[in-house]
């Protein structure tokens, strides 16, 4: 069965169609507005025009009526014709403004003004006295009537003006209203592009950033949109891979260190079985007169030398197993020293490694992965320092209510912090200190990112520091790292204390 399922691409598209249809009509209401502002512009100039007619009717009236020349009365008579000429051919828009008295009674008006100067000018051809009050009275008659025509189409002039000021004002408004619809509409398409296609970008790129801390964490974007979700898939699936040469890698890291630790513990065998191969040599030669009490020391000091190898061995089988996380009691020491143990033999002859660690400090942890940890901070330190200097690991307990007093204790000083750093547990701060090279400022931020290393090309991984920051984050932990060039490193380790 089909399902439809969304896609940027085609909510862009919709919401590009959507502005396109309203900037159309917009666009159109708007040359409709235009075309019928223009209509009543060339109206107004009617109007005017045919004020202005009746305007030059009533002065070639007046002149007529003063000098009495033929000439002026054409002219009155010429103006008449053009009133109602445009008052035939506008007729509509006539009607449309004229609210003091309908356009056919103005028609009228104009007919009967018309017959009336006929009259007056028949009478003043005619030049008799008699007829003199007669055209009295057809001038008083002339001159209302005009003057009525006057006042409509004065009045007709302000309508027509006032309607057209009224409409340019509706359209700056309506222009103005478009403007910031428009501006509105872009606004708020540009957020919901934001929250469709940017928002989502955003969480991958900080996802990305998460990667390239080194944690693959699976990246959640809640976005149902075609395009996003076969991104995140695609990184959901690069995560995966990532991940698994991530672990081929840590893999190998830990072959590696298995490696030197072997030519370390075959120089620790070598000690045992020297002692067990030169006793039982003097018991072959000595086995009839030794008397027994010898005899048992010399067994004594086999028996025991057999067990300290075992247990170098036994240790050496722990450490190499691949096994499932698991933490449990361990005392501090006891580890710190059989993990010295692995490395005794490679340590040069004038670097001395001084611990100072309490007997009643426990720690809860996984012997196998806290081995590695300190096994690659003690070989760091020795290839740092060369062939001269000394390594110290320190080590004391802090209750939750010192650490709250003692908030710029010394872990707080330390320049940069990788982990869980807590001040709400018991935890044990371990310490380990060299008086080698030192790591520059500017590399100090980037010792803990995979991959990163200060080493010759084909001499470091990268993933040692790496590996060690892992492993304490396992536990719940953090480490934190101080150097100086030239005069050394520390790096402080704070692990939860569980009893």
């Amino acid at each position: 069965m089909f399902s439809y399922q969304p896609s940027i691409r085609h909510k862009i598209t919709l919401g590009y169609y959507a502005v396109a249809a309203i900037i159309i009509g917009v666009s159109i209401f708007t040359l409709i507005e235009m075309r019928f502002l223009e209509k009543k512009i060339i109206f107004g100039d009617v109007i005017t025009q045919f004020f202005d007619a009746t305007l030059e009717i009533r002065r070639f009236e007046k002149n007529y009526f003063l000098f009495e020349n033929e000439s002026d009365y054409r002219e009155n008579l010429n103006y008449v014709n053009r009133a109602q000429e445009l008052l035939g051919k506008h007729m509509e828009g006539f009607s449309a403004v004229s609210y003091l008295q309908p356009v056919t009674s103005l028609k009228e008006d104009l007919e009967d003004y018309k017959k009336l100067m006929d009259q007056y000018a028949a009478l003043n051809r005619e030049n008799e006295p008699s007829r003199r009050l007669q055209k009295k009275e057809l001038e008083i008659k002339i001159r209302t009537k005009g003057k009525k025509i006057v006042t409509i189409a004065e009045d007709m002039s302000k309508t027509e003006r006032m309607h057209l000021q009224r409409l340019l004002v509706y359209s700056q408004r309506f222009l103005i209203f478009s403007i910031i619809f428009l501006g509105i509409l872009v606004i708020g398409i540009g957020q919901v592009l934001s929250r469709i296609v940017v928002r989502p970008l955003k969480l991958l790129e900080k996802g990305m950033e998460v990667i390239a801390d080194g944690k693959f964490e699976t990246i959640h974007i809640d976005s149902k949109d075609r395009e996003i979700v076969s991104l995140t898939n695609a990184f959901t699936k690069m995560l995966k891979e990532l991940e698994l040469r991530q672990r081929h890698l840590v893999q190998a890291e830990k072959l590696a260190s298995l490696g030197t630790l072997l030519s370390g513990v075959a120089h620790e065998l070598n000690n045992p079985l020297s002692n067990i191969s030169s006793s039982c040599q003097i018991l072959i030669e000595e086995i009839n007169d030794a008397d027994i009490e010898y005899r048992g020391e010399l067994l004594q000091q086999i028996e025991d030398q057999s067990d300290r190898a075992r247990n170098i061995v036994r240790s050496l089988l722990e450490f190499s197993r691949n096994k499932e996380f698991s933490k449990d009691t361990l005392s501090l020491g006891t580890v710190l020293g059989e993990t010295i143990g692995f490395i005794r033999g490679q340590i040069p002859a004038k670097v001395s490694i001084t611990t100072s660690i309490p007997d009643n400090i426990s720690i809860f942890a996984d012997k196998q992965r806290v081995q590695q940890v300190f096994l690659n901070l003690i070989k760091n330190a020795i290839e740092a320092i060369g062939d001269e200097g000394s390594i110290v690991i320190e080590a004391q307990s802090h209750k939750a209510v010192d650490k709250i007093r003692e908030d710029e204790s010394e872990i707080y000083n330390y320049l940069r912090y990788h982990g869980k750093c807590t001040i709400e547990e018991d935890t044990v701060d371990i310490k380990i200190s060299d008086t080698g090279s030192g790591i520059p400022a500017e590399v100090l931020p980037k010792v803990f990112d995979p991959f990163f290393t200060t080493k010759d090309v084909g001499k470091g991984s990268g993933l040692g520091l790496y590996i060690v920051h892992e492993i304490i984050e396992e536990h719940d932990g953090c480490i934190a790292v101080d150097s100086t060039p030239g005069k050394g490193t520390t790096f402080l380790i704070r692990l939860p204390l569980k009893k």
